[in-house]
């Protein structure tokens, strides 16, 4: 199905019949992605009394619980909210749903004891473009990032410096394929989310952060459309599906 969209003032047509889904699913398994020192999120049968919610426990419909935590089990969207005092809900603040975005991969670089990505890499990666998302791809790039186990391991982090710079290119949404866009253990600093939020200044309550998301090898880097939904809870992180389409015009 190819569709005309409207991004900045201008048209784009895109071909619906071919989504690339750069989401990590939650199976609830042990094997699931997982960070943040919490155990591994579940899916099971409801039981209540002698009622199993199982189709092969006899039960006439599938009733699954599911046990989670967007922050440390799948690919989510989170807002201001997680960081503020005053609740905010990514749910609200999140009302755009299709972005003209730049795929770039990067290759964390050694600062000390830890791997950042630095304003110089995002530089040369992203140059002078506009746009409204940016997608980060790190290297190595592995099918492991479906089921890592991140917790304890310091993984690579954006720095504040970095996460200014895509403020001042006016990026409003920021996909990264690590747990987190700072230090597994900063103290609380947290410097990066708080300048992408601009959160001492004019807080940027539109502007989202995702994490957990995988890009495969096979999409080359440029420029592509987003559309990022999440599911409806009322909470500072939300689990979501950010789906990405190549302009066919080009």
């Amino acid at each position: 199905m190819i569709a005309t969209v409207k991004v900045n003032n201008r048209n784009h047509t895109i071909d619906l019949s071919k989504p690339i889904d750069i989401s990590i699913p939650m199976k609830g398994e042990a094997s699931d992605v997982n960070a943040w020192y919490i155990e591994h999120p579940r899916i099971e049968p409801h039981t209540e009394g002698d009622f199993i919610g199982a189709v092969s426990k006899g039960a006439a419909v599938n009733f699954n619980d599911i046990w989670f935590n967007p922050h440390s089990h799948v690919t989510h969207t989170e807002c201001v909210g997680h960081i503020t005092e005053e609740f905010h809900s990514v749910n609200k603040n999140l009302n755009q749903y299709f972005f003209y975005a730049e795929v770039v991969t990067i290759a964390p670089e050694k600062f000390n004891d830890d791997f950042i990505i630095s304003k110089k890499q995002l530089q040369y990666a992203f140059g002078n473009k506009k746009r409204d998302a940016i997608i980060i791809r790190t290297l190595p790039n592995l099918r492991d990032k479906f089921s890592k186990q991140y917790s304890k391991t310091n993984p690579p982090y954006v720095t504040e410096e970095a996460a200014r710079f895509l403020v001042d290119k006016g990026i409003e949404h920021l996909l990264i394929d690590l747990p987190s866009i700072d230090k597994e253990r900063d103290g609380g600093e947290l410097l990066a989310h708080r300048a992408f939020w601009d959160f001492d200044g004019k807080m940027r309550k539109q502007a989202t952060i995702t994490e957990f998301i995988f890009v495969p090898n096979s999409i080359e880097d440029g420029t592509y459309f987003l559309n990022l939904q999440v599911a409806p809870f009322e909470n500072d992180a939300s689990p979501s599906r950010p789906v990405l389409y190549r302009n066919i015009e080009q």
